[in-house]
């Protein structure tokens, strides 16, 4: 089974197949993705939040994130694989942008994604002139989370709406393959799927994208300190993981557990 390419990857908007991405940060967790068979998997910052318990993605080191990606990127047999670029990593200079993508791609990664956008084109340009596929994010961007002052919808307005359009034409010119929309209403969403050759993909955007994503331990039911609306959990692991914890809390302190089906005779 070979993995799936990027030019294949944007076929599926022409050929008008969606495209379903999900987060995942360990083996065990992208061998389920890889067996439901799921196209793409992003290796994304969000671990901060769902794996490491901190606030929002801001903390989130290059080297946490490499160390992710090789999980990852060793045990996905047939989907796309792309990692994250955390705070930090591409802001700098041009030269770390090169370096720390490049890095990525050292662990196994197929490409990176960043945010931002007319910030980073010049970013996207210098990494796509050397070869390293680069997908793009606009709308609301988490880590630029202390300036936006929160998680909120962009683009309600016809201003800010016509500058986020212009920012996606403009990193599709700089030479990403595909372009995250998260929370932007419905409409612009449309709109801009529709002024692009490349897939878009949504997170809190509509139906109107070429694909959506979903972190994985929201779509799970695994983390519901926050839960915002975009999210539709297909399952409640949380709750099922409590239960089956208190039971063997119970067996254990009341002796029924191991048994001697669970024990060497």
């Amino acid at each position: 089974m070979s993995h799936l390419t990027i030019p294949q990857l944007q076929q599926f908007k022409s050929q008008g197949k969606k495209i379903s991405v999900v987060t995942a940060y360990d083996a065990l967790f992208t061998e389920i993705v890889e067996q439901a068979g799921l196209e793409v998997i992003l290796v994304g910052d969000s671990l901060g939040m769902v794996v490491q318990g901190k606030p929002n993605t801001l903390a989130v080191t290059m080297e946490e994130m490499l160390y992710h990606t090789r999980m990852v990127a060793q045990t996905a047999k047939r989907a796309l694989v792309i990692g994250d670029m955390p705070f930090l990593s591409y802001q700098v200079s041009l030269e770390e942008t090169v370096r720390n993508a490049g890095r990525f791609l050292q662990a196994g990664a197929v490409a990176v994604k960043l945010e931002g956008g007319m910030s980073v084109v010049d970013r996207v340009e210098v990494m796509t002139g050397f070869g390293i596929p680069v997908m793009g994010h606009v709308g609301m961007t988490p880590q630029s989370v202390n300036q936006s002052g929160g998680y909120h919808v962009r683009g309600k307005d016809e201003v800010e709406a016509q500058k986020i359009l212009e920012e996606a034409k403009a990193l599709e010119a700089a030479g990403i393959f595909a372009l995250v929309l998260e929370c932007l209403p419905t409409s612009l969403a449309h709109t801009i799927t529709q002024e692009l050759t490349i897939p878009t993909i949504g997170i809190g955007a509509g139906s109107g994208c070429d694909g959506q994503v979903l972190v994985l331990y929201d779509l799970l039911g695994l983390f519901d300190e926050f839960v915002p609306k975009f999210v539709k959990p297909y399952a409640h692991l949380k709750a099922e993981a409590l239960q089956a914890l208190k039971r063997y809390k119970e067996e254990v302190e009341c002796g029924k557990f191991p048994s001697d089906s669970e024990s060497y005779q």
